[in-house]
C-alpha cells in the first residue's frame, strides 16, 4: 500500500503555464520542456491565462509582462488577490529589465524574476524545478 503514492508521483506531470504574446517564445519553451515530465499549457495574453489558471489548475505560471489585453502585472495582481490562487507560484519571464519592473512585479507577489535576455532555457528550467519542488 506504501508504494501507490510513490507510483503516482512516478507518473504526476506538473502543468506549466506559458504566457506569452510571442507564440515563437511559447513554442521555444514548450520544446525544451517536452524532456521533462510537464504538461505545458499555452496561452498568448493575459485573459486568456486568467481563464486557462482557472479551467486548466496549472502547478505553475511562467508569465511575461509586456502582453496585450491584460499585462503580466495585472495577472499577477488579480492572481495574487485570488483565494484559490494566492499561492500559486509565478516565475516572471520578461524584456523587462529596470530595476522598478522587477521591484513592481516583486511587490505583487511574484516567486520568481527572470529578464529573457540575461537568462538560457537551461535557467529557466532549473527556476521550474526549484518551485515545483523537484
Amino acid at each position: 500500500a506504501d508504494l501507490l503514492p510513490l507510483c503516482f508521483l512516478m507518473h504526476y506531470q506538473a502543468k506549466i503555464l506559458v504566457v506569452d504574446d510571442n507564440k515563437v517564445n511559447v513554442e521555444l519553451i514548450r520544446a525544451q520542456l517536452k524532456a521533462f515530465p510537464y504538461e505545458v499549457i499555452p496561452a498568448y495574453d493575459g485573459e486568456e491565462a486568467l481563464k486557462k489558471v482557472e479551467s486548466e489548475q496549472p502547478d505553475l505560471v511562467l508569465l511575461d509582462l509586456m502582453m496585450p489585453k491584460v499585462s503580466g502585472f495585472d495577472v499577477l495582481d488579480i492572481l495574487r488577490n485570488t483565494p484559490a490562487t494566492a499561492n500559486l507560484k509565478v516565475i516572471i519571464l520578461t524584456a523587462l529589465s529596470q530595476a522598478s519592473d522587477k521591484k513592481r512585479a516583486a511587490s505583487l507577489g511574484a516567486d520568481d524574476y527572470l529578464v529573457k535576455s540575461q537568462v538560457v532555457i537551461s535557467d529557466v528550467i532549473d527556476r521550474i524545478k526549484h518551485h515545483l519542488g523537484i
